[in-house]
């Protein structure tokens, strides 16, 4: 195999693909990525066996061939180059030269037949979505989902299809995440399924705003979502989410209107002095006025007052200030909404007469 390349058009490809590639693999062909080069150009593919990312390059080929090479020392060599550098890449036997301008480099190379691929699956889910509703529905409730819980199935991110809508929810048990967006699909039956976390992370990092649309595949046990040259597929989580729907709140009369961008500062000057680790905050709500106070073991205390439209009863309740944050962070409104109802009970915020996205956060004793 012998190809010729610049540095502009690999680098962001191996980039990708380093942030698929794990960096301790029992398998050693897993901490590469695989270069096929054909007629057609070049695909470079990475996966962990759960995840797997697939590029492709119109790029004239001098041989074609296929070779697997070292993932992050190929990164590390193309991002080292000067800009605009032109990179052969000569793969024969378990050898790989690297060659720009006066720079040489010899990797060792894998035999491409050992690398592993989830190839084609059977889908029963196909469609086109623009790729600003993909990423709103993901961004928006992505930050919510678990972080290597024992409950597996809350490491990921629950995606709910009927005929007129896509639905995204993530939880990891003390705080809910929930969007819907208007899509019209042909189904036969409502679908639901859990993309893991690490396929979301990655989803993301694919979608790319200069493309229109992206195209989703759904099958028994994997999810793909393609979108210019490239296509990441993963696998489905293997369980069933909690019934979520039994844990937004209903609306009460204690009902607080905030502008977003003052409750966010205010909340974030008084984290300041929150305790580090369980990032504790009191919120104080009288007429009008909502006080957020903060304590922490050395006796500090922070106390920011924040005007907003509130004529309920006096209540006053304790959250995590973070994923208070978290949520006015995704929000894009100028107002926020609050549903507050006693110090036991959930808050559920949302963008005022707007239940596209709604979000819930559990209370915290302080």
């Amino acid at each position: 195999m012998k190809i010729k390349i610049t540095r502009e058009i690999l680098l962001p490809v191996l980039q990708a693909a380093n942030n698929v590639v794990e960096r301790r693999q029992a398998l050693p062909i897993l901490s590469n990525v695989l270069i096929v080069a054909g007629n057609d150009g070049l695909q470079v593919t990475a996966t962990d066996m759960e995840v797997e990312l697939v590029s492709r390059l119109e790029n004239p080929v001098a041989e074609a061939g296929s070779v697997a090479l070292p993932a992050r020392k190929l990164f590390d060599i193309c991002r080292a180059l000067p800009a605009d550098s032109e990179l052969t890449i000569e793969a024969n036997g378990n050898k790989a030269k690297i060659s720009s301008g006066r720079s040489r480099f010899s990797l060792a190379a894998m035999n491409a037949d050992e690398f592993p691929s989830i190839g084609a699956f059977e889908t029963s889910i196909d469609l086109d979505i623009a790729t600003e509703t993909l990423s709103d529905l993901l961004e928006s409730t992505s930050f919510a989902m678990a972080h290597q819980d024992v409950r597996y199935y809350l490491n990921g991110l629950l995606l709910e299809m009927d005929g007129s809508r896509i639905r995204t929810v993530a939880t990891d048990g003390h705080r809910l995440a929930l969007t819907d967006k208007p899509v019209e699909i042909q189904l036969e039956a409502p679908r639901q399924c859990i993309v893991p976390r690490k396929g979301v992370l990655e989803i993301v990092r694919l979608l790319n705003p200069s493309q229109p649309t992206a195209h989703l595949s759904v099958g028994e046990n994997h999810f793909r979502v393609s979108s210019g040259n490239q296509s990441l597929t993963t696998k489905l989580v293997d369980g069933r989410f909690p019934d979520y729907e039994r844990v937004i709140p209903r609306e009460t009369e204690n009902r607080v209107i905030a502008d977003r961008e003052a409750l966010r500062a205010g909340l974030s000057r008084a984290s300041i002095l929150s305790n580090e680790k369980f990032r504790g905050i009191r919120l104080i709500l009288k007429k009008n006025l909502l006080t957020a106070v903060a304590h922490n073991p050395e006796q500090e205390e922070a106390e920011e007052e924040i005007e907003v439209e509130y004529s309920g009863a006096p209540v006053e309740v304790g959250f995590n200030v973070s994923y208070l944050l978290d949520v006015l962070g995704v929000m894009r409104s100028p107002t926020v909404r609050l549903d507050l109802v006693d110090a036991q009970s959930s808050c559920l915020m949302q963008v005022p007469e707007d239940a596209e996205s709604r979000y819930v956060v559990m209370p915290m004793r302080l």
